[in-house]
């Protein structure tokens, strides 16, 4: 029985390339398919399209026009809605109740909020009397970047990826996509859903393949990318930015994160249980503003532990559509490795361990693919590379602190600063605390709750610039100011 073959999309076609890559599942470790590689040659086709697009069909839409073209493709994706379920699930091994309810469904999300934006966005306009007595009026026009190289990660393909592909073509810009190689079939779907919904040939491009030396490196290394978005690690970031600089091109990176989660003893106790817990092990920590550090009053230190140690050893790992499943896989055996040498080195740190920190065991299929047990930490000094580097795994180390300005030092003594998530019932105490972390995101008592027309980004080694909502529509536009003397 063959396999199938993932192809890239350019100009508006699907086209394979001779050399090809394994996709395999994280769940059982069986072969899923195959994914076409690009060479250099093929990415510049893909660049030469999304510039060519630019003098074409596609650069006389208005506004409106692109509106409806996004509305387009969130009907196209809800039309295809359970086959986008089953790719995501099969690439990333997540719960399919996750990737209904959040994945799947926020990528149509993503296009709808960004043509209701689209429609309703204006521009500036300022007036004044000059010296020579004229009124002058000056305002600004939002004009495309070109073409814009969007890099995705695999923790979260589609929500991610549609994330930055809607407000770039909303803008009007041309995009090339490259996916990540470990979860290359829902940006290959949106191709197929891109090419149903009519969008121009060359606006939308598809590529696959890996970083360096790959489709990664030769698309952000190229003269006719005008800006580049990209969301995965902080080192990768770094080399795309490095990149960026030649011919000063726009950049918008969202990175890591080592996030910390602030419980006070005022708190709910059972929400924020409930919150730690999902804030720590949803998608198995495989999201960069999970928290990885939690710090816990002292009087509800020792009871918030053993609470959430009963509730990570009530979690399920099982197979994606499982009857009540909380985690599945870890996205390859090469993270599950990575994982598992910090559980090795946290111990080696002085951490006690809590609960966890191993790898299941199930007596079937499962035994071939990538998990990993919800694991809990404590002990740990605050200098430990496991409480300073990000794992990007089920795991949390929980440490008690005894007030506010202790935790506030200890949350912001990070290279990171994506999120925290604050658990307290003193509003004022929650104001003004979220203003002195160092992070682009505090969520108080809540978590992962986002209204997409807020500002989303990190600071230092979590990212550069925002995204969402206006934010989004000025980094996807080359802002132009007219000024006209009557």
């Amino acid at each position: 029985m063959s396999t199938p073959l993932l192809r890239h999309f350019i100009d508006g076609e699907f086209v394979a390339s001779t050399k090809t890559f394994a996709n395999i599942s994280p769940v059982d470790g069986r072969l899923l398919g195959q994914v076409c590689e690009a060479d250099r040659p093929l990415v510049e086709r893909a660049v030469a399209a999304a510039k060519a697009a630019q003098s074409g069909p596609w650069a006389h839409y208005s506004p409106s026009q692109r509106a409806d073209l996004l509305l387009d493709i969130a009907n196209g994706i809800q039309r295809r809605f359970e086959a986008f379920v089953a790719a995501e699930v099969a690439d990333t091994g997540r719960p399919v109740q996750q990737a209904r309810t959040l994945d799947v469904a926020r990528a149509v999300q993503n296009f709808r909020t960004f043509a209701e934006l689209l429609r309703q966005s204006g521009s500036e306009l300022f007036e004044m009397r000059s010296a020579d007595g004229n009124d002058v009026f000056s305002y600004s026009v939002r004009k495309p970047h070109g073409v814009v190289a969007i890099i995705s990660p695999w923790n979260l393909p589609l929500l991610l990826l549609t994330w930055k592909v809607a407000p770039a073509l909303a803008c009007g810009n041309s995009v090339v996509i490259k996916p990540s190689e470990e979860t290359p079939s829902t940006a290959t779907l949106l191709a197929e859903v891109m090419q149903e919904a009519g969008v121009p040939a060359g606006a939308f491009n598809l590529v696959h393949g890996f970083g360096p030396n790959s489709a990664g490196e030769f698309l952000t290394t190229h003269p006719d990318v005008d800006a580049i978005t990209f969301t995965g690690e902080s080192r990768t970031g770094a080399t795309i930015m490095k990149a960026a600089a030649e011919g000063v091109r726009e950049v918008s990176f969202e990175l890591g994160g080592k996030n910390a989660a602030v419980v006070f003893a005022d708190c709910d106790f059972d929400a924020a249980v409930a919150g730690v817990l999902r804030s720590s092990f949803t998608n198995s920590g495989q999201v960069c503003l999970c928290s990885e550090r939690v710090y816990v009053e002292r009087p509800i230190y020792e009871r918030f532990v053993a609470a959430l140690k009963a509730g990570a050893e009530q979690l399920k790992i099982g197979y994606p559509d499982e009857d009540g499943v909380n985690m599945g896989s870890l996205i390859s055996h090469k993270h599950r490795d990575k994982v598992l040498d910090y559980f090795q080195l946290a111990l080696e740190e002085g951490a006690t361990l809590v609960s966890g920190g191993a790898v299941p065991q199930f007596g079937d299929a499962r035994d071939q693919g990538a998990y990993v047990q919800p694991t809990l930490w404590t002990d740990l000094p605050d200098h430990a590379r496991c409480l300073r580097e990000e794992i990007f795994g089920p795991v949390c180390h929980i440490a008690p602190f005894d007030s506010e300005e202790e935790v506030l030092r200890r949350v912001n003594d990070s290279a990171y600063g994506l999120a925290t998530a604050l658990w307290t019932r003193d509003l004022k105490r929650a104001h003004q605390l979220s203003r002195r972390f160092r992070v682009g995101m505090v969520w108080v008592n809540t978590w992962f709750l986002r209204d997409l027309r807020t500002p989303f980004g990190g600071t230092r080694l979590s990212g550069l610039g925002r995204e969402g909502g206006r934010h989004s529509l000025d980094f996807y536009s080359e802002i132009t100011t007219i000024c006209v003397n009557p």
